[in-house]
C-alpha cells in the first residue's frame, strides 16, 4: 500500500470515529445483511453471486490460532462459498486480501480493536459459530487471508488462497 492510500485510508478512519461510526465487532454473517452486497473489483477478485458457485471450501477457525485447512487452490473464473466454521471459544474473522493490505488492515486494528467491517470479502465468527463468503476469483495470482483481531494475526493466523490462471477466459 503506498503512502498516499495509507493517508487516505487513516483520513477515512479518522472521520469515521469522529463522526462515531465505528462499531464494535460484531458476528454478521452477509447472509445475515439487509444491504446488498457492493460488488467492488479487488485484486484478489470481486464478490460472488451464490447462484454461480461451483464448490465450498470449509474453512475451520481454532484458539490456537490457526485456519485449517491454510492453503486453498482455486482456478481463475471460479466462485467459491467459503464456509468458515469456529470451533474456538473466542471470536474469530476472516479476512482476503493482499499481504499488503492486510497488513495495513491489522495495524489498524492494533490501534482501533473496535473497528466494525462490513466488506464482502471478510467475515466475523463467533465461537462455535459459522459465516461465509462467496468469492469470485477472477483474477490469477496468490492471495493472503488473514484473522485480523489484534494478536491473531501477529500469532500467525494466516492462510493463502493460489488462484492458477485459466487459459483462454476474457474478463
Amino acid at each position: 500500500m503506498t503512502r498516499k492510500r495509507r493517508s487516505i485510508a487513516a483520513a477515512w478512519l479518522v472521520g469515521l470515529l469522529a463522526a462515531g461510526t465505528v462499531q464494535a465487532h460484531g458476528e454478521k454473517t452477509h447472509a445475515q445483511k439487509a444491504e446488498p452486497v457492493r460488488m467492488e473489483q479487488k485484486d484478489w477478485g470481486i464478490a460472488g453471486d451464490p447462484k454461480a458457485v461451483v464448490r465450498t471450501v470449509e474453512i475451520r477457525m481454532s484458539d490456537k490460532m490457526r485456519f485449517t485447512p491454510d492453503r486453498i487452490e482455486v482456478r481463475e473464473g471460479e466462485t467459491i462459498r467459503l464456509v468458515h466454521r469456529n470451533g474456538g471459544k473466542i471470536l474469530h474473522e476472516f479476512v482476503l486480501g493482499t499481504k499488503q493490505e492486510l497488513e495495513a488492515h491489522a495495524a489498524l486494528m492494533l490501534k482501533f480493536p473496535d473497528m466494525e467491517h462490513d466488506e464482502p470479502y471478510m467475515v466475523h465468527v463467533g465461537a462455535g459459530k459459522r459465516g461465509e463468503i462467496v468469492w469470485h476469483f477472477n483474477r490469477a495470482g496468490e492471495f493472503d487471508f488473514a484473522c485480523l483481531i489484534p494478536g491473531h494475526y501477529q500469532a500467525g493466523m494466516v492462510g493463502k488462497i493460489v488462484v492458477t490462471e485459466r487459459k483462454g477466459i476474457t474478463q
